[in-house]
């Protein structure tokens, strides 16, 4: 049964897994041949989990996250999104993605900017105004609805970008390296109040990164990928608790983890 535009994505049962791929493949077709950029990946994405994915460049991160999101279509296995298929909880708006770059139209507002999907999904303008505001005071915005894009830093701009996410209120958010162009003072604040966000909203978030220290410090769940095919090598559920000041990454507990971070990438390469 294929879901309308419009409907609201449902709510999967607490014991079923938001996310569950099993034996994905996806193979492009290019004038130099075939390019294998998954294989037999299989994973379950637990309801309100932090997922990172981490792996070298080219070994298929984003694209996991676009089949997820149904930007890229699997050539074999299946994959299920809230119970759906991918294209489905994409039509459902079941997820708000997150680009490695803001997004952000430079002649609209931030306040423009976040409304826009609101428009297109045909939400009335008090109810826009209403998720506007929430969101904007989730990502510590809300003195900045009426100023341009130009007019904030880099950082503000990826924290608007993912204000826009959140504005339908979606259930799952993914976000491919949305931080990875930004100094390292500014992304390990905005850790910091992703990590807060999520507390307080109770999403299931997939997380691309090329950052050991920011899967380890942000996730529930670290998954490690392995390069040409894409291949999942190690999945780490971490014992560190939901609480993480920043300096939780000198204890004993993070930098073991880290270890095996690093060991499952590179037993990657040796395969």
């Amino acid at each position: 049964m294929s879901v309308s535009a419009l409907d609201p994505a449902p709510a999967p049962d607490a014991a079923t897994p938001v996310i569950a791929a099993n034996a994905l493949d996806l193979t492009f077709q290019t004038a130099d041949g075939p390019v294998h950029a998954l294989r037999n990946v299989s994973l379950d994405v637990p309801k309100g989990s932090f997922v990172s994915f981490i792996g070298p460049s080219g070994c298929g991160k984003t694209t996991l996250l676009r089949c997820i999101a149904g930007l890229e279509t699997p050539t074999g296995g299946s994959l299920t999104v809230n119970g759906m298929t991918a294209d489905e909880a994409r039509r459902a708006r079941a997820y708000g993605y997150v680009f490695q770059a803001a997004g952000l139209y430079p002649w609209r507002s931030i306040g423009g900017n976040i409304r826009l999907p609101l428009e297109i999904m045909g939400f009335s303008r008090a109810e826009q105004a209403e998720r506007v505001a929430r969101v904007l005071e989730l990502v510590e915005l809300s003195s900045f609805e009426k100023k341009f894009p130009w007019q904030l830093s880099g950082g503000m701009q990826q924290r608007a970008s993912i204000a826009r996410a959140l504005a339908f209120d979606a259930e799952i958010l993914l976000m491919d390296e949305p931080f990875g162009a930004l100094d390292e003072i500014v992304r390990d604040r905005l850790n910091e109040e992703l990590l807060r966000l999520w507390d307080r909203t109770q999403k299931t978030i997939c997380f691309v990164t090329h950052s050991i220290p920011e899967a380890v410090y942000l996730s529930s769940h670290i998954v490690v990928m392995s390069p040409c095919p894409g291949r999942i090598s190690d999945v780490i559920e971490s014992p560190l608790p939901k609480e993480r000041p920043l300096d939780i990454r000198d204890t004993p507990e993070f930098i073991e983890i880290a270890h095996r971070v690093r060991d499952g990438l590179r037993a990657g390469y040796e395969e």
